[in-house]
């Protein structure tokens, strides 16, 4: 029987937090927001209709503190938490907590949570459900290990080094010449100790010019395992993505075909249920794709897939809690436009180092075929504790080209940003690259073309609108009334 939610609390922040609760007002389902100290005034607390204080700045005393999300989801009874993404949106230990005192949790079950956390184990599942995995080698401790495993396989470099805990792009370490390999194999563990306090490591053969591709599946309680497409996530800066769209123009419909149906018998064969994505490795130089991870929750990504089918994910993923049968079937399931989605970081966009602090101006775009996700309004101060996404912008079209000129439009004339630094002039000067707008890049593309797209930027701020000003005054002043005044 349907088990409807009564009250949620959303267990993040900006813009995740924010996308939530826009479905759970939808559906009229009250929502609770947490809250850092620095995040008293943030808009997602704005947004929720009520609000609970969990702590103080770092992470660790606020947004990643499982016992104070549970207090606070008790003291104001609810009976359902969303993770969102981020956090503890990926922690078996926290759902588990969550359906030991009684509350629903929105994703899939702790252990499977567990099992897809771990790369190591991930990995094995894929093979023993024969999905093509890299060659890589788990559980290294030594640079000896690699090197033994490089010569028994042929294996050439480069190769990278992962932490098995790992996402988000961290623990992980390429490396191009054996000169490398001790520092690399130091820094990797660091990183995945710092990380995710578990410093075991997988490392595997570096796939050259890579596509990465993911898909999304949603499934329910009742046997109902369904692709909703794929989305091609590539274009990446620290092995973290700025730029994703939908569908991928990597591959064609009989891969499509192919990687999809693979994605929904993996995700079958470790009974998964609600929302998740499946992610691949394609070697564009050989047509092959190769299993990567699953992400065993909401994606950032995930509003382009909605774009270009038309369901809300975010609502799917509360129908399966709510015991609710999909109501639908794959042959149903279509793609009727292109979707393209860039993340405005509060990053520079030459170095991508943080820019935080208060935003003096913001306008948000507007105009047909474009869908803005924000987390921040104007005022509002974007902290330098937690991730810089400050907003989500989409935009669609009937073709790629298409959503590629919206895109344009929106980030070119639509769109002001003042007080923070943002990665915009970096995503328009890459989506007014010719090689993106044919289609033709790898993961490596910004760091190969960083120069030439820095050096596309066009330079303005607010000094530039004071000066257009002035030299409009200047002229009426020196020419008189003019005929069409």
């Amino acid at each position: 029987m349907p088990e409807n939610i009564k009250k949620m609390l959303v267990a993040n922040r900006g813009v995740s937090a924010v996308r939530i609760m826009h479905t759970c007002r939808d559906r009229h389902v009250p929502t609770v927001a947490v809250y850092s100290t620095p995040d008293r005034l943030a808009y997602h607390v704005m947004m929720a209709d009520e609000a609970v204080h969990i702590g103080e700045a770092p992470p660790a005393e606020s947004y990643l503190n499982m016992e104070k999300m549970i207090e606070a989801a008790q003291k104001t009874r609810a009976d359902a938490i969303n993770p969102g993404w981020g956090f503890l949106a990926e922690n078996a230990d926290f759902a588990q907590m969550v359906k030991d005192v009684g509350l629903k949790w929105i994703g899939p079950d702790p252990k499977v949570i567990r099992m897809m956390g771990d790369k190591i184990e991930a990995k094995r599942r894929a093979q023993k459900a024969n999905i093509p995995t890299i060659p890589g080698i788990s559980n290294i401790n030594n640079v000896e290990q690699i090197k033994k495993w490089m010569d028994e396989e042929s294996v050439n470099y480069p190769i990278i080094i992962k932490a098995a805990s790992g996402g988000g792009g961290k623990g992980m370490v390429k490396v191009s010449e054996a000169s490398e390999l001790s520092a690399a194999l130091a820094q990797a563990k660091s990183e995945a100790k710092k990380s995710f306090g578990d410093d075991t490591l997988l490392v595997e053969k570096y796939i050259e010019r890579g596509r990465h591709i993911e898909v999304q599946i949603i499934s329910d309680n009742y046997g109902n395992v369904f692709h909703l497409f794929e989305r091609e996530c590539t274009l990446q800066r620290r092995n973290q993505k700025i730029i994703e769209e939908a569908p991928s123009p990597s591959i064609d419909e009989n891969i499509r075909h192919e990687i999809c149906y693979t994605a929904v018998r993996l995700m079958r064969e470790i009974g998964y249920t609600t929302a998740g994505t499946v992610e691949f490795i394609f070697d564009i130089s050989t047509k092959c794709f190769y299993f990567l991870e699953v992400n065993t929750r909401l994606q950032v990504e995930h509003g382009i897939t909605e774009l270009i089918t038309g369901l809300d994910i975010v609502g799917l993923m509360m129908d399966v809690l709510e015991n609710r049968e999909l109501s639908f079937s794959q042959d149903k399931i279509n793609m009727n436009r292109w979707a393209l989605e860039v993340r405005v970081n509060a990053e520079d966009p030459k170095t991508f180092s943080p820019s935080f602090g208060t935003i003096s101006r913001l306008q948000f775009p507007s105009g047909p075929w474009l869908r803005v996700a924000p987390g921040v309004y104007e005022g509002a101060d974007v902290p330098p504790y937690y991730d810089s996404l400050v907003m989500l912008i989409m935009t669609t079209g009937r073709t790629r080209e298409g959503a590629i000129k919206v895109m344009d439009r929106t980030l070119g004339r639509n769109l002001r940003i003042e007080g923070i630094k943002t990665l915009v002039p970096l995503l328009l000067s890459i989506i007014r690259h010719e090689a993106f707008g044919r289609g033709e890049f790898s993961t490596r593309f910004i760091e190969n073309h960083l120069n030439e797209l820095v050096s596309m930027f066009r330079e303005k701020d607010s000094h530039d609108e004071v000066l257009k000003i002035a030299d409009y005054v200047a002229k009426i002043t020196a020419l008189g009334p003019q005929e069409w005044m």
